[in-house]
């Protein structure tokens, strides 16, 4: 038996919080019911580490794992038949993070000033997103409310998971890169500048590599500062250039066309395209105006305007998937699988089966990119360091040859 922590409300509204023995999170779900308790949060007592008091005075964001508690617990609460104020209200009790509390303080203070759910929360479109204040209004207008909230745990679980999968497998050759980059860097700019004060003081010929590196260590002294600058030019150049809708169209293709990556960026928006039109379709927002929310969640500008085209064949009366097919954005396997749903009637169905096709799909592809970037790190950082060695050690084994 296993010590878990809890945090529940009574039906009346008031909030409970202690601890209780369970073999497992469904037992002490099953332990807290009998007492007439709605479980919100439980972890294990294990897993609970004091907070950091600077934290407190720090400023906090609102990211998606705190939009996902959010929701996970808002949907537990309406599902257990808590109205929407006094379960906002346990909310705002609960929630730790102090930016989201006083946005959940705001939306009730409106609902109670006569606003709908929806409507409060498209006051703050930097935490909610339109798609996600179009399902809670669907879901409001529709009167399944509870539903809807389940499916946004689902899809915001999905979004998490292959975030923070791609994050982890990129830890890796970021430091590798970054531990080696700091290495040469120390060689170049304090250590060979050692062996130059030597050489120069012994007025002897040194090997054209040495030369080499050591003019390289010079220019990276003195010219560190212009280094720096090309690169923040060259960043600031790009932004300027993506400024303009048909530049960055232009760009977002050529990054589609990339090898390796391209296929990873495409396979990812596929996924998300996929998984938030399934999820739009299945809280009944009608597919012309998923279409469009669709739209305004890909990062990338060729594969929206691909939807926007399918938005606009589609208010034509055409089929959604030949219009896929027409964009020469969308993988054959994606288009046909779409069109399978079409013609069964189960369109939305076959889009959460395409999303998790490509979610596993960038998952492999990701594994296999950093399987082959780790090695070329490593081999390119070492024939810069074996270079900068070599060189030194030429240099010193042509001491022999002077003359004392």
């Amino acid at each position: 038996m296993a010590e878990f922590l809890y945090k529940a409300t009574t039906l009346s509204g008031q909030t409970v919080e202690g601890a209780i023995e369970g073999k497992d999170e469904k037992a002490v779900v099953q332990s807290l019911h009998g007492l007439g308790y709605i479980p919100i949060r439980i972890a294990s007592a294990e897993e609970k580490t004091p907070s950091l008091g600077l934290s407190s005075f720090l400023p906090q964001r609102v990211g998606i794992k705190n939009l996902l508690a959010f929701t996970q617990e808002f949907s537990t609460l309406i599902s257990a038949g808590l109205p929407i104020d006094r379960s906002l209200r346990i909310l705002r009790d609960l929630t730790e993070n102090r930016r989201l509390k006083e946005v959940v303080k705001d939306i009730l203070r409106r609902i109670e000033g006569g606003n709908s759910l929806a409507e409060a929360l498209s006051y703050h479109p930097r935490i909610f997103s339109r798609l996600f204040v179009n399902m809670v209004k669907a879901g409001e207008s529709g009167g399944f409310l509870e539903t809807i909230l389940s499916r946004l745990v689902r899809y915001l679980q999905s979004v998490k998971e292959i975030r923070e999968y791609l994050i982890s497998v990129m830890i890796y050759p970021l430091i590798l890169t970054a531990v080696s980059g700091i290495s040469i860097t120390i060689l170049v700019a304090f250590v060979i500048p050692r062996f130059a004060r030597i050489f120069a003081d012994m007025g002897q010929a040194i090997p054209l590599a040495t030369q080499i590196m050591l003019s390289a260590s010079h220019s990276f002294r003195d010219y560190w500062w212009a280094g720096l600058g090309a690169v923040s030019l060259l960043y600031f150049a790009l932004q300027l250039y993506n400024q303009d809708g048909e530049r960055r169209w232009r760009w977002d293709g050529f990054k589609l066309k990339w090898p390796g990556l391209g296929s990873l960026i495409k396979k990812i928006e596929v996924a998300r395209f996929s998984r938030t039109l399934g999820t739009l379709l299945q809280s009944g927002v009608p597919i012309l105006s998923a279409l469009n929310l669709v739209k305004e969640t890909s990062q990338n500008l060729t594969v929206a305007r691909a939807i926007a085209y399918v938005h606009d064949r589609l208010r034509e009366g055409k089929g959604i998937s030949k219009t896929l097919e027409e964009t020469d954005v969308f993988p054959a396997l994606a288009v046909h699988m779409i069109g399978v749903g079409e013609e069964t009637g189960k369109l939305e169905e076959m889009l959460i089966k395409v999303a998790e096709t490509y979610e596993d799909n960038v998952q492999k592809t990701a594994k296999r990119l950093v399987a082959l970037l780790e090695p070329l790190i490593i081999l390119v950082m070492g024939a810069v360091v074996g270079f900068i060695v070599i060189s030194m050690l030429l240099a010193v084994f042509s001491i022999n040859e002077i003359p004392f």
